[in-house]
């Protein structure tokens, strides 16, 4: 399986439209080779350079594996038209919010999981819900890492 975005490559800087220091809307990403048997997708989005600990930016679950990524700017909503729910974020806010470090460049994790089953979570479920529904669940992950310093600092 695998995962990026047409605006910036692996390991690259994420662009500042993506971030508190732009318009802070999810950045377009693409997937593909998702598992035949696979019966939902999830997207975890987490920054483990953030002075607290790994911060959580978003939580996406119950995508269908028939789809082929995520759009630019993904309303901050429950839940979207085709299933897909989104959970909290570390802010707690529901959907994305973008890279924003206190200082220095950080790296920010998209973590794409292919499971074999739909969640039963509710829309609004945190990281560590997600991960413990997930677990046993795991048939494919593929991983898109950017980089980010907030302008002028």
């Amino acid at each position: 399986m695998l995962i990026d975005s047409p605006l910036f490559e692996q390991g690259a800087l994420i662009p500042p439209r993506f971030t508190c220091d732009g318009q802070d809307i999810s950045p377009p990403l693409h997937w593909g080779d998702v598992p035949a048997a696979a019966q939902s997708l999830a997207l975890i989005v987490d920054d483990p350079d953030a002075p607290v600990g790994t911060w959580v930016h978003w939580v996406v679950y119950n995508i269908p594996p028939s789809s082929s990524g995520m759009p630019e700017h993904v309303e901050k909503v429950k839940e979207l038209a085709d299933g897909t729910r989104q959970g909290k974020n570390d802010w707690p806010k529901l959907g994305y919010d973008g890279p924003c470090p206190p200082s220095g460049t950080h790296r920010y994790f998209f973590k794409l999981y292919a499971l074999d089953w739909k969640l039963p979570l509710a829309a609004g479920a945190t990281k560590a819900e997600l991960l413990r529904e997930m677990k046993g669940h795991i048939l494919a992950e593929a991983e898109l890492m950017g980089r980010y310093k907030r302008q002028g600092r």
